[in-house]
C-alpha cells in the first residue's frame, strides 16, 4: 500500500521555489502565485495564509537577501552561512548558565513552568553574531514581546514620517491624527527612545 505524500509547509514551498532559482532577483508576486498553486495541488482546500509574510520572515532570518521593495534573492552561500551562524548547543548552555536559567527581563525560570529561549540581543538580520556576549535568556512570552516591540518601533517611525509629510503638505487633519497617535506612544511609555517632538 502506497503511503500518502507528505504535504509541504508554506515555508518549505517558498524555500523550494527560491532554491530552484538561485542568485536571481525575484519579485514576490510570482513566488506567491506559485506557492499558492502548489499548496492547492497538495489537496489543501483553504488558500495559504500570507505567503509574502513568510518571504519577509526568511529575509529577516537572513535566508533571503532583499534586493529592493518586494524583490528578493536566494544566495546559497549566504544562506548556508546563516544556517551555520546560529548558537551552538555549547553556547546555548553557557548563556543559560550565565543567566542562571532565568529570563533576563522578567526573572522567571524553569521552576516557574516557563519555556526558555536563547535569543540574539542584536538580531542576525541586523548584523548580530552568534557569540555568547550577543546572547540572552528570554522566556517565551518576553521573547514574543521583544518581537512585537520591534514592530511598534517601525510603526512609530512610520507615523513620524507621515507627520513630517503632512506638515510639509499642510494637511492639518493628518497632522492632528499623527500627533494623537504619537502622544499615545508617550502616554503608555512605548518606544520612548524614539523622539518625535
Amino acid at each position: 500500500m502506497k503511503r500518502p505524500k507528505q504535504r509541504k509547509t508554506i515555508r518549505e514551498l517558498i524555500q523550494e521555489y527560491f532554491q530552484q532559482h538561485p542568485n536571481t532577483d525575484l519579485p514576490h508576486g510570482p513566488v506567491v502565485d506559485w506557492v499558492t498553486e502548489q499548496w492547492r495541488l497538495q489537496g489543501n482546500e483553504t488558500p495559504p495564509r500570507d505567503p509574502w509574510r513568510m518571504i519577509r520572515r526568511l529575509h529577516q532570518e537572513g535566508w533571503l537577501i532583499k534586493v529592493r521593495k518586494g524583490v528578493y534573492r536566494y544566495d546559497p552561500e549566504s544562506a548556508r552561512r546563516v544556517e551555520l551562524d546560529d548558537f551552538t548547543p555549547e553556547q546555548k548552555q553557557a548563556i543559560l548558565e550565565r543567566d542562571q536559567y532565568r529570563c533576563v527581563i522578567c526573572g522567571k525560570g524553569l521552576a516557574d513552568g516557563v519555556e526558555l529561549h536563547v535569543d540574539h540581543i542584536r538580531p542576525r538580520h541586523l548584523g548580530g553574531r552568534s557569540e555568547i556576549e550577543n546572547g540572552q535568556t528570554l522566556c517565551a512570552q518576553c521573547n514574543f514581546r521583544k518581537k512585537v516591540y520591534r514592530q511598534t518601533e517601525t510603526g512609530k517611525r512610520m507615523f513620524i514620517r507621515l507627520l513630517q509629510l503632512a506638515e510639509k503638505e499642510g494637511d492639518q487633519k493628518m497632522v492632528e491624527f499623527c500627533r494623537e497617535v504619537l502622544r499615545l506612544y508617550d502616554t503608555h511609555g512605548i518606544n520612548d527612545h524614539i523622539r518625535w517632538e
